[in-house]
């Protein structure tokens, strides 16, 4: 199909997302569907009353995170309207079926977010920042491999049949059947997107900003570089035209190689892709998705078209920046009302969308028009501070509990001279002078730097400096963190014993009162032994000598094996004490580590549908609390995976304290696992902390842990470029916006982080 190329034009806007629009599929002639980081996937039909708009018809809910990759199911006797295949950060992929509405499967087995789906004939195929490669059939998981030795972030079948995977690791791969036929090296970051390009091979889109061609055979044909960020998608349409979306705010139409549109959006342009006759659909990060036309005659009419080039000026008005300012922070003509104070004063105005200089003419009295300021390539990477730019802008943290006080400096500038000036701003006492001009010197390159022999203290009449003179501020230059990097554990260590004896009590006459459940109740004997358990665990001041019988903890354990679910919670908070006192804990290892281990048949009986909130909060502490003693490690290591996954649901819980004892478990194994440099399981709860520090139900303390668990992963852990890929910066800048002051100061510790090389 031929397209005699003209510039696309908008044809219409579909709102509804009430966050990120993420994906589109084109699902055929029936409509298009899309995902969101609002959670749902939405399906659009084609407005038959005018045939230019699309309205949505479906809104698709299951997912508890963002949602995704999405495919398209055709008619078939299973979905005679078709079906959708959804993959979420919540590492889950749910079939919908689209007569319906409703999900008809949930594929559970990725232990991260999935982040590309692909089908061959029934068969659903999937890849995951977890780094594997799984194949489904039937509803269930037919085989599964590590494809790639970083995250997978897309996936592609040919024609011929074979299956393309791009992943963090810069390489695309080859697949046939489970074997890797060819690995295409050229990338140089992150391979983000993947598509067909008919009769030709593999287009791949890239962190590093480029877009590739390649053969079948891994030879690069073509590489097409015009985007200024991320490319986070590359579609391919039978005219030979190809679209790309990027970080850049924009979806760029290519010919032959040649870019010879761009159209600008007012977000970040997560996907693009071509309906069959060409017109092109844009998933924006303002939560709209957008149709854009090269026919006339489907044009969004006036109204519509002037209304999106007014969001367009206004988006481009707050992220423009004018001698390192924001546009919009500029003031407006007024400002010129005002008289200079001097000959040839400067200011910088706003003007529409341009910063324009004006100089202060003091003979006639006016401002005179210099011209339009713009800022060059290295304006955007100095630094600011209070709206002046400097190359440098230190953190200085001077301990004491004091806030973090920012540095400037010019190279062109004498330290003697900003060291003075500082201290006094600061009001700081001149005896610190030496450590910051040395300071000064060392972070910015100077080692050789000659002090002026004229130069004279104003304060001391001598000369301050002294090179080689040791320093009080050796750690300045490093970047002050106010939350991060989070360490040892967290314990829940307080109870309510009396009130535990006597839930446990009232249990046990409901099961004397029952004839078929007496035999599991306790005799006086049974209950005089929990008093003397709560005795020893009451008296912390002898936790160094108190001792439990053999026959004490063996009581608990039973009570666990053989009460009814719904009765377990006081004895497992019970356990949760008992974890804390050092020969409790000890005499606990033996049923933890032989194969009827008593911790894990708890964690799947409590958790098993549908589980109670009260023995969820109990359990979790259990576990939580098993970290502060280091015997335990290994076992939850090693159960990591089923632990995580068992109590994955507390993140939407409706109980805040279930939701606290859960950020805490992250956050304890976010401690552990960065101690142990283990990436995979770092990747695992750094998933899940995501998940929580987006969920706009989190009470706020849980909230906090979560972030503080993302942020010593990323600081201190393997995961920041992983997290960087699950768009870490984004959660972050609504963490930012938070009222709450510590949601916003660790906020700002990770973004500190996500900024560095």
């Amino acid at each position: 199909m031929d397209i005699d190329f003209k510039e696309y034009q908008l044809r219409c806007q579909l709102r509804g997302h009430e966050d990120d629009a993420r994906g589109i599929c084109i699902c055929g002639d029936a409509g298009i569907a899309t995902s969101s980081r609002d959670r749902t996937v939405r399906f659009w039909t084609l407005d038959e009353s005018q045939k230019r708009d699309y309205i949505m018809s479906k809104m698709l809910l299951g997912h508890t995170s963002f949602v995704g990759p999405l495919s398209w199911i055709p008619p078939n006797e299973e979905f005679p309207q078709g079906g959708i295949v959804s993959g979420g950060m919540d590492t889950l992929i749910l079939v919908w079926n689209l007569a319906t509405g409703e999900k008809v499967q949930m594929l559970k087995g990725h232990k991260l977010q999935v982040t590309g789906i692909a089908l061959d004939g029934s068969d659903i195929i999937s890849v995951s920042v977890d780094c594997t490669l799984r194949r489904w059939r039937g509803g269930q998981q037919l085989e599964a491999w590590e494809a790639h030795n970083a995250a997978i972030q897309a996936i592609v079948k040919l024609p011929s049949g074979e299956l393309v995977t791009g992943s963090s690791d810069m390489t695309l791969k080859l697949w046939k059947g489970k074997s890797c036929i060819h690995t295409f090296l050229g990338h140089t970051d992150t391979v983000r997107g993947l598509a067909v390009m008919p009769n030709l091979g593999i287009l791949s889109a890239s962190h590093d900003g480029s877009i590739k061609l390649w053969a079948i055979s891994g030879e690069l044909l073509m590489e097409m570089v015009g985007h200024t960020s991320i490319v986070y998608s590359v579609d391919a349409h039978a005219s030979g035209l190809i679209v790309s979306g990027s970080e850049d705010c924009s979806a760029k139409i290519w010919k032959d190689g040649v870019c010879v549109q761009s159209i600008e959006h007012p977000g970040c342009v997560w996907d693009a892709k071509f309906l069959e006759n060409g017109d092109i659909v844009t998933a924006c990060s303002d939560g709209v998705v957008r149709v854009w036309t090269l026919y006339h005659d489907k044009i969004a009419d006036a109204v519509e078209l002037d209304f999106f080039a007014s969001l367009l000026s206004q988006y481009k008005i707050s992220r423009k920046r004018v001698g390192g300012l924001k546009l919009e922070d500029l003031p407006g003509l007024d400002a010129l009302k005002t008289p200079g104070t001097s000959d040839g004063q400067t200011k910088v105005v706003r003007e529409g969308d341009n910063g324009v200089a004006y100089a202060w003419n003091m003979r006639e009295q006016k401002w005179d028009k210099i011209g339009e300021v713009v800022d060059g390539p290295d304006d955007m990477k100095r630094p600011v501070l209070d709206g002046i730019q400097y190359d440098y802008v230190f953190d200085v943290d001077i301990g004491d509990g004091e806030p973090v006080r920012k540095l400037p400096y010019n190279r062109s500038e004498n330290p003697y001279d900003v060291a003075d000036q500082w201290l006094l701003k600061e009001n700081l006492p001149l005896s610190f002078r030496q450590q910051i001009v040395e300071f000064i010197l060392q972070n910015t390159g100077q080692k050789d730097f000659t002090p002026d022999p004229l130069f004279r203290d104003p304060y001391t009449g001598s000369s301050a400096y002294i090179p080689g003179a040791p320093s009080k501020l050796p750690d300045a230059a490093k970047p002050s963190y106010k939350h991060i990097p989070k360490k040892g554990m967290l314990v829940f260590d307080s109870a309510q014993f009396d009130g535990i004896l006597r839930k446990i009590s009232e249990f046990n006459n409901t099961l004397l009162s029952d004839k078929e459940k007496k035999c599991s109740s306790l005799n006086e004997g049974d209950m005089s032994r929990l008093s003397a358990i709560v005795k020893i665990l009451k008296d912390t001041s002898h936790y160094h000598s108190s001792r439990f019988s053999d026959v004490d903890v063996a009581l608990t354990m039973k009570l666990l094996k053989t009460w009814p679910v719904p009765m377990l919670f006081p004895v497992i908070d019970v356990m949760r004490m008992i974890v804390l006192h050092p020969d409790g804990v000890a005499k606990l290892l033996q049923y933890v580590k032989n194969e009827n281990d008593i911790v894990s048949e708890l964690i799947k009986k409590v958790t098993a549908s549908p589980p109670l909130p009260a023995n969820l909060l109990t359990s979790i502490r259990v576990v939580t609390n098993l970290f502060k003693n280091s015997c335990y490690h290994a076992w939850l290591l090693v159960h990591r995976g089923e632990i995580l996954d068992a109590f994955s649901s507390c993140c939407s819980s409706s109980n805040k304290n279930v939701q606290m004892s859960y950020a805490t478990l992250l956050l304890n194994y976010a401690v552990l696992l960065i101690e142990k440099k283990d990436e995979e399981g770092q990747s695992q709860v750094l998933s899940a902390a995501l998940e929580m520090a987006e969920e706009d139900t989190v009470d706020s303390d849980s909230r906090f842990r979560a972030l503080v668990a993302i942020g010593s992963l990323m600081l201190e852990g393997l995961v920041r470029r992983v997290a960087l890929d699950f768009d870490v910066v984004n959660i972050v800048k609504a963490a930012k916006a938070s009222k709450d002051a510590k949601i916003a100061e660790v906020a700002a510790d990770i973004e500190l982080v996500a900024k560095q090389n």
